[in-house]
């Protein structure tokens, strides 16, 4: 047992934190210390995430505003909406357009054409393949009207208008109406390069490619200037001005029909639903009353006598004195209907219905009418004229200075007396006033101071006053065709009506039409009047034979080899439309042939002749007879063979 104390045992108290750069000294009986050597690297501290939970809310709550947004677009869209939008969208995915009916012809008496129509094309675009988005440039519209204008006629900045419209969505516009074939074949071809250098070129556009065409229909005039004033025309617009164009247009137009197609891109979709069509009605065919070859002769006479004369114009008419049919009704200047572009307005229309003008001698067949049916004097009744009248507050005298005339009635009307005519005419009443009243009823009966029953556009009833309006010199001077005025077809149907046994039928200018189904409808017939009886009729005509074969006549340039012709001449003082006063004159000649067995009326007028004679006999009678030998061959009228009645022209003391 050792001496020594057992070793005390050394309660724990609590411990000591340790420091961290603090270094354990040894104790007894410890291991001497290690010599520091290099220090390990000190263990990477780990990554604490944050808590997700805010950014799932926060996501949460943006993809809920966007559905939100969405709900409520659709919302409004299919529900608030909808059937605006649906409208909308069936606007801009279907396109209408108009298919232009085809225009009816308008034909002579023997169906050859005098207006007709061809193939054309409405030159379109569609301004939304124009845009740069489109197109990938800025001036896409400037390149292409700058190609078109020259084509189309057009100037550039017009075209970049409709290329380039204040509406942005606006797919259809029209370019240029009713160009010809060759037109859209130039804008074909030219399209079509540009579509093959883009193809191989990337930086070359077709700049045409947004341009179109639609099929229509152009109106020609085969004829040119033939018969242009009873034509009329119709305007690159498709719009009559005037003439049979205008009076029958809604006969002549048909009725448009209608497409509604889908498109894209301005292209048709075939395969797309919804597509609708409404066909077009085709016109009905005009035939006219007009013969062709007649009225080629008649214009012909007329305008080389007009460039004669140095006229301000002319007119002539032929008309079939049985049915009242217009044969030819000629103008001169007149127009070309193709190209109104170097037109005279003045020109333009039909003055031959138009023209108001005072007839002159060619009325005092109407004074000798009523004289005759009257029973106020016969064509041997003596009439002593003198160089001088005076009647009211005036002196009257005829065309030339002469001794005193010992003329019949007959002589009257063969010599042209103004002063015969007053004092034959002042027979039909006890009283002036009474033989005014008489005279007035029958130019009534004859159709002056009423239209003509043409229905034509613009056409003039002339003027005729009322006898208690007439003037002191009016009294006197509306016996001879001064004071009153009438139109050259008015002045034509008193012919006719003499011609036609003393019967009026009103003139006619359109024969029928003809439908889309080739049914052909003859036109209404004309009226009737009984103006004076066919004795009278037969008696007058004998004097107006005299006006031609005898030699004291003045229309002895008339005459036509073979053919008995009955006419009389007209010089009268003639108004100025321009400055409403007496200046020039109006020279005119009216007739029919054969003057026994009547069948063709022809009157001729020329207004303010300045050069050469300005007389009626002198030059329009050679118009007459040029045309009425014309027409007479025409129609195969043959020669009666009879001899005239030779009535006598004066008589002796």
């Amino acid at each position: 047992m050792s001496d020594r104390e057992p070793p005390r045992r050394r309660v724990p108290g609590p411990a000591r934190p340790a420091r961290p750069d603090a270094r354990r000294r040894p104790g007894p009986g410890a291991r001497p210390a290690r010599r520091p050597g290099p220090g390990r690297p000190a263990a990477p501290k780990p990554l604490r995430l944050g808590s997700p939970r805010p950014r799932l809310r926060l996501v949460g709550l943006a993809l809920t505003l966007v559905l939100i947004a969405f709900v409520v677009r659709l919302f409004q869209v299919q529900a608030v909406d909808a059937s605006t939008y649906a409208a909308k969208a069936e606007q801009n995915r279907y396109v209408g357009q108009v298919l232009a009916a085809d225009r009816g012809e308008i034909t002579d008496r023997g169906g050859v054409a005098l207006a007709t129509s061809e193939d054309a094309y409405d030159i379109t675009a569609d301004p939304t393949m124009f845009a740069p988005g489109q197109l990938k440039i800025g001036d896409g519209p400037e390149q292409a009207a700058a190609l078109l204008a020259p084509i189309l006629g057009q100037e550039q900045e017009t075209l970049v208008k409709k290329l380039r419209p204040k509406n942005k969505a606006l797919r259809y516009v029209k370019l240029a109406s009713r160009q010809t074939p060759q037109v859209w074949k130039q804008i074909k071809d030219l399209k079509s390069a540009l579509a093959k250098k883009a193809e191989t070129d990337k930086s070359a556009h077709n700049v045409l490619a947004g341009v179109f065409s639609v099929a229509t229909s152009k109106r020609v005039y085969p004829n040119g200037d033939l018969a242009a004033g009873i034509l009329g025309w119709v305007n690159g617009e498709g719009k009559p001005g005037g003439g049979i164009e205008l009076q029958l247009n809604k006969r002549l137009a048909g009725k448009d029909g209608k497409i509604r197609y889908a498109q894209s891109g301005g292209r048709l979709v075939p395969t797309a639903g919804g597509s609708t069509e409404t066909p077009a009605v085709p016109g009905s065919d005009v035939e006219l009353t007009i013969d062709r070859d007649i009225q080629w002769a008649a214009q012909k006479a007329i305008t080389d006598q007009v460039k004669e004369s140095a006229a301000d114009r002319g007119y002539v008419i032929v008309q079939d004195t049985r049915t009242g049919q217009i044969l030819a009704m000629a103008n001169s200047p007149g127009f070309d209907p193709n190209d109104l572009s170097d037109a005279d307005p003045a020109a333009l229309g039909n003055a031959a219905l138009q023209d108001a003008f005072e007839p002159g001698s060619t009325a005092k067949v109407m004074s000798m009418a009523a004289v005759l049916e009257e029973n106020a004097a016969t064509p041997m009744t003596h009439v002593v004229v003198p160089n001088r009248l005076h009647r009211g507050d005036r002196l009257f005298k005829d065309d030339i200075d002469h001794p005193t005339w010992y003329l019949t009635l007959n002589g009257v009307l063969a010599k042209s007396s103004n002063i015969g005519t007053i004092l034959a005419t002042g027979q039909l009443g006890k009283t002036q006033a009474q033989a005014n009243k008489v005279l007035y009823d029958y130019l009534r009966k004859f159709g002056l101071g009423s239209y003509t029953g043409l229905g034509f556009p613009g056409e003039t009833p002339g003027i005729l006053a009322p006898p208690d309006k007439w003037s002191t010199s009016q009294q006197y001077t509306i016996p001879f065709g001064q004071g009153v005025s009438i139109n050259a077809m008015q002045a034509a149907s008193v012919y006719s009506t003499i011609a036609n046994g003393g019967v009026r039928v009103e003139p006619t200018l359109v024969r029928g039409t003809k439908g889309p189904d080739g049914r052909f409808t003859p036109a209404p017939k004309p009226g009737k009047t009984r103006v004076v009886s066919a004795k009278t009729a037969k008696t007058l005509a004998q004097m107006l034979e005299s006006v031609v074969d005898d030699e004291e006549g003045t229309g002895t340039k008339a005459r036509i080899p073979g053919y008995r012709v009955a006419g009389k001449t007209g010089t009268a003082n003639r108004v100025d439309p321009a400055t409403g006063k007496y200046r020039g004159y109006t020279s005119s000649f009216a007739g029919f042939a054969p003057a026994d067995k009547p069948r063709v009326t022809v009157y001729c007028a020329i207004q303010n002749a300045t050069e050469g004679s300005y007389f009626g006999g002198q030059i329009c009678g050679p118009v007459y007879k040029q045309v009425m030998e014309f027409a007479l061959k025409s129609l195969q009228v043959p020669p009666t063979g009879a001899k005239p009645a030779k009535l006598p022209v004066t008589f002796r003391r």
